[in-house]
């Protein structure tokens, strides 16, 4: 994500992002150098969009809720 000073709430979930990495991710996996933090990056960011729940969505993984957005709603009649 890019941040270009004019856009508050784009940095506001730039930071939450990088905040929910470190946490959740960074900190409970080993870590001995920059390089394999650098190769894990990728799988922790598909484990975030593919499984990880955000209360912002229901508790839905970002991937969930764009699923469930596409779907067409069922007719009650």
């Amino acid at each position: 994500m890019l941040h270009t000073g004019s856009q508050p709430g784009k940095q506001r979930g730039s930071e939450a992002f990088v905040k929910t990495l470190k946490r959740d991710y960074a900190r409970i996996q080993p870590r001995p150098d920059a390089l394999t933090v650098l190769q894990q990056l990728p799988t922790w960011i598909n484990d975030y969009n593919e499984h990880h729940p955000h209360s912002g969505l229901r508790m839905r993984s970002p991937r969930e809720f764009i699923r469930s957005q596409s779907q067409p709603a069922s007719c009650p009649v």
